[in-house]
């Protein structure tokens, strides 16, 4: 990361009544017209894959988990499937970024809890064969006993799965990933469980379907609700979200989630296809929400405002 200073360029700008400026607007570069931040070099696709297959997978073991206690065979079947699935999918987008396996079982060597991305790496480990013995037994109909150890268990690492992302990112120093560090985890949350939702309505009977959508309507408010307060409380590293591709992603993301939420709640009477249909537009819009939050941050990794201003803020309300 370089730490070059910043410089200024710029013209007076024209007032009211023909009057100029006595300051010139602030144009912030950095030596060389490089970066005051290093910008995140991850694939988009990948990473963004990576982000929105671990919230599907950590949701669907906690629904997994809900069906088993309520009896709802098939609904449980679909989530244990979906959670190995999308697991597998995520350390495989993941082992991709990375270039070479061998760099993600190097993280494994160590155990550094002040690390988010050692303490994933092992919560990884930990959490994907879990899910696939659950499903396993669960499809070849034996170990029961075993299955449903392995379903409590992946449950109850779910949650961690779904949002050590959100902690990843915002441990960074990308302005905006860094400023939203109290809501992204729950952003994630939300996005998760919308996304578990949407593959169950896809997949399982519409009669067993109803956690799934009650999840749905859950999970999108918390979505929603905890995004808008994030970018409402960040001020000027908010602007990455709110322009360019990161706008569009994100406000379709809005758009799917709640039109998606509303559809599942109606789901349970109007059968299979609205339910389909509703599924569609969750997943299409947990996914279209990790990519924006993702290209976001490398917005405000690129340009150096976001990191000179709200740091002179800071100073000036310290002194």
């Amino acid at each position: 990361m370089s730490r070059s200073r910043e410089g200024f360029k710029g013209g007076g700008r024209r007032r009211g009544r023909g009057e100029r400026a006595m300051v010139p607007d602030a144009e912030f570069s950095s030596y060389y017209g490089r970066p005051i931040l290093k910008k995140p070099t991850w694939k988009p696709l990948d990473v963004g894959g990576y982000l929105f297959l671990g919230g599907l997978a950590g949701a669907s073991s906690l629904l997994a988990a809900g069906a088993q206690l309520t009896a709802r065979p098939a609904l449980g079947r679909t989530a244990k499937v979906g959670a190995a699935g999308a697991i597998s999918l995520s350390l495989a987008a993941l082992v991709h970024d990375l270039g070479r396996p061998e760099r993600f079982l190097n993280m494994l060597r160590v155990i550094k809890p002040t690390s988010p991305l050692n303490l994933g790496s092992w919560l990884l480990a930990g959490y994907a064969p879990l899910t696939m013995a659950a499903a396993a037994a669960d499809v070849a109909g034996r170990y029961r006993t075993a299955g449903a150890a392995a379903t409590g268990c992946a449950a109850a690492l779910g949650p961690a799965v779904a949002t050590y992302t959100a902690v990843l990112l915002a441990d960074t120093a990308v302005p905006s990933w860094h400023a939203g560090h109290r809501e992204l985890p729950f952003v994630f949350a939300g996005s998760g469980a919308t996304a578990a939702a949407g593959w169950a309505l896809l997949t399982a009977p519409v009669d067993q379907a109803g956690p799934a959508r009650r999840m749905a309507v859950l999970g999108a408010v918390l979505e929603v609700g905890a995004f808008r307060l994030m970018t409402g409380r960040m001020g000027l590293v908010a602007e990455p979200y709110e322009e360019g591709r990161p706008r569009a992603l994100l406000r379709t993301a809005e758009v799917l989630t709640a039109g998606g939420a509303v559809l599942a709640a109606r789901a349970g009477r109007r059968g299979r296809a609205l339910a389909a249909v509703a599924g569609t537009a969750l997943l299409a819009g947990s996914a279209c929400l990790r990519l924006g939050v993702f290209r976001a941050g490398v917005a405000s990794a690129e340009d150096p405002k976001y990191t000179v201003v709200p740091q002179r803020e800071r100073l000036e309300a310290a002194g």
